[in-house]
């Protein structure tokens, strides 16, 4: 059976990144855009990081540029967008695609998975997938749902 760990991405450098190095923590995996009007759930996010990070609990973080543009820039500009502003430090790898034939394969199991609201595609920036320590995907949450409106999932799964 196939799990998050059976995947690399590409980190920031460009560099493959084995997801084996999650292996065994709660995992929740986000395509994110730093010029959307959802872009303020990063700071949600951090909170729920900084809640949980001690616990065995990561964020991955995927920028996407899909969705009307909305994460441009390079890395680097990202990076500040998101540190300045909203104080991320969970991971953030390379920009990515979540929906299409050029899409992650990363994405194309995680939609496989677990369906949303347009079926096996990405509705918009922020959607987010829960994977759970054994690294399947326990939970999608459309790209609305607010982070503080995961924590009472996170806390049993870390109970």
């Amino acid at each position: 059976m196939t799990a998050l760990y059976d995947f690399s991405v590409k980190g920031q450098d460009g560099e493959e990144v084995s997801l084996e190095e999650f292996r065994g923590k709660i995992v929740l995996i986000v395509n994110t855009a730093t010029a959307c009007g959802l872009t303020p759930q990063y700071r949600g996010l951090q909170e729920l990081y900084e809640c949980f990070k001690d616990q065995g609990f990561v964020i991955l973080d995927f920028p996407c540029n899909q969705f009307a543009g909305q994460a441009p820039g390079t890395a680097e500009e990202i990076n500040s967008i998101c540190e300045l502003n909203y104080q991320t430090s969970f991971p953030r790898f390379a920009k990515l695609k979540v929906n299409g034939n050029e899409a992650d394969p990363l994405y194309v199991w995680l939609k496989s998975q677990k369906s949303g609201l347009l079926g096996k595609t990405i509705e918009w920036n922020f959607a987010k997938f829960l994977i759970g320590p054994d690294g399947q995907v326990l939970e999608r949450f459309s790209p609305k749902t607010e982070p503080d409106k995961i924590v009472s999932i996170i806390e049993k799964l870390l109970s």
